[in-house]
C-alpha cells in the first residue's frame, strides 16, 4: 500500500464527514485512512464506522499520531486534522510530486475557508514562514505532514511528552536526515474555526509566544498559553473588541517580535535574493495586515 492518511480526533462530528468524503473521492485511492480518537461523545466514532475507516483509540495531538502510525500499512503517512479538505487530486499530485522530487518529509501550503481579508493575509503570513524557514528551522503544521514510514520510525514519532508545538518538533528532528519539501503540485484548505474561538488576534498572539519559547527556551514541556484539543463545546470569542489603538499596537509588537525571529532564523543562512524578497514581502504583507486590521474594525 503506497501511503495511510492519519487523523487525530477528539468531538469532529461537525467537519470529520467533509474530510473523509474527501478522501473517499480521490482520483488516487492507493491508501488507507486512519482515525485515532481520545475518546469522543458527539458521533464522532459512528461517523467512522459508517464511512468504513480504520478507528483505532488515540490521545492528545501526538498520541493519536504515533497510535494511528502504529498501525498503519502504507509506505508513506500523510497526517491530516479533522478541518482540512484536500482536492480531489491531492493524493495522486502529493504522491507523484515526493516520488518525482525525492521527497521523504514533506508539507504543503493552506487557505483558509474564508473570504475575510484577514484570514486570507494570516494564513499567507504562515505559509511564508514555512517557505522561509525550511532550510533553516523546518516548520510544518500537524494538518498536513507527510513522510516516509522508515523515517517517521527513525526519529521515535511525535514526542508525547510536549504540551504544544510536537509537530514543530517532529519537523525538526526527521529533517536532520531528510530535508522538509513544501509541496508545489497542490494544497489543502482548511477551517478558521481556531481563529473565530479564540480571537484572530489572541490566537496569533499566541502562536508567536509559543515560537519564541522555542527559538530561546526548547520545546514547550508545560502549559504557556490556554490550548485546548477537541471541538465538543464551541465556544466562540465573546470578548468585547479592543480599540482601533490597540490593535495597532499589537500589530506593531508582532513585527518587532516577527523580525527578531526572522533574524534568528537567517543567521547561518546567506543572504540570497530568494530569501532576501520572501523577507521584504513578509515585512510588506505586515503593513497590509495592519490596513486590514483597521478596515475591519471600522466595519464592526
Amino acid at each position: 500500500m503506497n501511503a495511510s492518511v492519519i487523523i487525530p480526533t477528539l468531538n469532529e462530528a461537525k467537519l470529520l464527514p467533509g474530510l473523509l468524503d474527501r478522501l473517499a473521492r480521490q482520483t488516487c485511492q492507493d491508501f488507507e485512512t486512519i482515525v485515532a480518537d481520545a475518546g469522543s461523545t458527539d458521533g464522532t466514532r459512528e461517523i467512522c464506522r459508517e464511512h468504513g475507516v480504520i478507528l483505532t483509540t488515540g490521545g492528545m495531538p501526538a498520541v493519536g499520531r504515533n497510535r494511528g502510525a502504529a498501525m498503519a500499512r502504507g509506505e508513506r503517512l500523510f497526517f491530516f486534522d479533522a478541518d482540512v479538505l484536500p482536492p480531489e487530486d491531492f493524493m495522486e499530485q502529493a504522491l507523484a510530486e515526493m516520488a518525482t522530487q525525492g521527497l521523504r518529509l514533506a508539507t504543503c501550503r493552506f487557505t483558509p475557508d474564508s473570504d475575510h481579508p484577514l484570514d486570507q493575509l494570516l494564513f499567507e503570513l504562515a505559509n511564508q514562514f514555512v517557505k522561509l524557514s525550511l532550510e533553516v528551522d523546518p516548520h510544518a503544521g500537524g494538518f498536513a505532514i507527510f513522510v516516509d514510514r522508515d523515517l517517521f520510525e527513525m526519529v521515535g514519532g511525535f514526542n508525547e511528552s510536549l504540551r504544544l508545538a510536537e509537530d514543530h518538533d517532529f519537523v525538526r528532528r526527521a529533517a536532520r536526515h531528510a530535508p522538509l519539501g513544501m509541496l508545489e503540485s497542490t494544497q489543502i484548505k482548511m477551517s478558521v474555526r481556531r481563529l473565530e474561538k479564540d480571537g484572530r488576534f489572541s490566537y496569533s498572539a499566541k502562536c508567536i509566544r509559543v515560537e519564541l519559547h522555542r527559538l530561546f527556551k526548547g520545546e514547550v514541556t508545560e502549559d504557556i498559553v490556554d490550548y485546548q484539543f477537541g471541538y465538543d463545546q464551541p465556544n466562540p470569542s465573546t470578548r468585547p473588541d479592543e480599540t482601533l489603538e490597540r490593535l495597532i499596537a499589537r500589530m506593531e509588537d508582532w513585527r518587532r517580535e516577527y523580525a527578531a525571529m526572522l533574524k534568528r532564523l537567517s543567521n547561518d543562512v546567506k543572504r540570497s535574493p530568494e530569501v532576501h524578497e520572501a523577507m521584504t514581502d513578509l515585512r510588506g504583507r505586515f503593513d497590509q495586515l495592519k490596513d486590514a486590521v483597521r478596515a475591519y474594525v471600522t466595519r464592526r
